[in-house]
């Protein structure tokens, strides 16, 4: 038997596939979704998920499950924020900005979603031979991101929002029509794909969330220092994120750069 799955995200975009498959307009029962960790998540996606989209899923028996990040040989899970800073770990899983404003290289993605969703998928038996239908929840206006990411042997990688000619708006009036709220975007808080307008919201918003921001920032450079390294940072200004987003300053939406959320389930990729 084929296993046809949607890699959920908890965000607008795989919200609305939710909807569409409660309704029948999509063919897929069972959603997946990577879990970053509780405490790298949004926390407004946690919220949005136990108070929203697990009773939704549940009520129209569509099965929601949260996969964590499970070390094979010792059995630990891991969070993405608990490994990056952990006592002695050198580790730059996300993709920080260099000082020339570009990302780094990651493997966030990767260790965090790909593997995590990829093994359920084997363990469900999913193979080369039985390969599993996968769906992901790029819309219209983001088509740009469709197969940009080489699909794993064990897997079909399928795009609904695209084949009913979805736009990101559209997925948010899906959801409102089904009576649901729209979920916030989601991301790790500390992504450093936020836009500037993002992480502005952030700092007037959850101001302790935002802190806890800048603390990671400057353990990062810490370590570096440490290491006789360049500084690297979490937004593209080449500058510590307390001067980079200063206090009660508007950016207007034209100052915008687009986004990494994993609101499709793939995060960026």
């Amino acid at each position: 038997m084929t296993i046809r799955s949607i890699s959920y995200g908890g965000g607008v975009q795989s919200t609305a596939l939710l909807v569409l498959a409660a309704t029948g307009r999509i063919d897929f029962r069972t959603f997946l979704m990577a879990n970053v960790g509780d405490d790298s998540e949004n926390p407004g996606t946690l919220r949005y998920l136990e108070e929203y989209a697990r009773p939704f899923a549940a009520e129209h028996d569509i099965e929601l499950t949260i996969l964590d990040r499970v070390m094979v040989r010792s059995g630990e899970t891991r969070t993405l924020y608990g490994e990056i800073t952990r006592e002695g770990s050198k580790s730059l899983k996300i993709p920080v900005r260099m000082s020339n404003g570009a990302p780094g290289t990651r493997s966030c993605t990767a260790d965090y979603k790909i593997i995590v969703i990829g093994r359920e998928l084997k363990r469900r038996g999913a193979t080369p031979q039985n390969r599993a239908t996968i769906g992901i929840g790029i819309s219209v206006d983001e088509i740009q991101r469709a197969n940009s990411r080489r699909p794993e042997p064990h897997e079909d990688i399928v795009y609904p929002l695209l084949d009913l000619g979805l736009r990101r708006s559209d997925c948010a009036r899906i959801i409102r029509d089904a009576g649901l709220p729209v979920p916030p975007k989601s991301s790790c808080w500390f992504c450093p794909f936020h836009r500037p307008e993002a992480w502005h919201d952030q700092r007037r918003d959850e101001p302790e969330l935002f802190e806890k921001s800048c603390q990671l920032e400057e353990l990062l450079n810490r370590r570096r220092d440490e290491l006789g390294k360049d500084h690297v940072y979490l937004t593209r200004f080449g500058k510590p994120l307390r001067v980079a987003i200063p206090d009660g300053v508007d950016l207007l939406p034209m100052f915008d750069e687009g986004d990494g959320m994993c609101d499709s389930g793939w995060c960026m990729t």
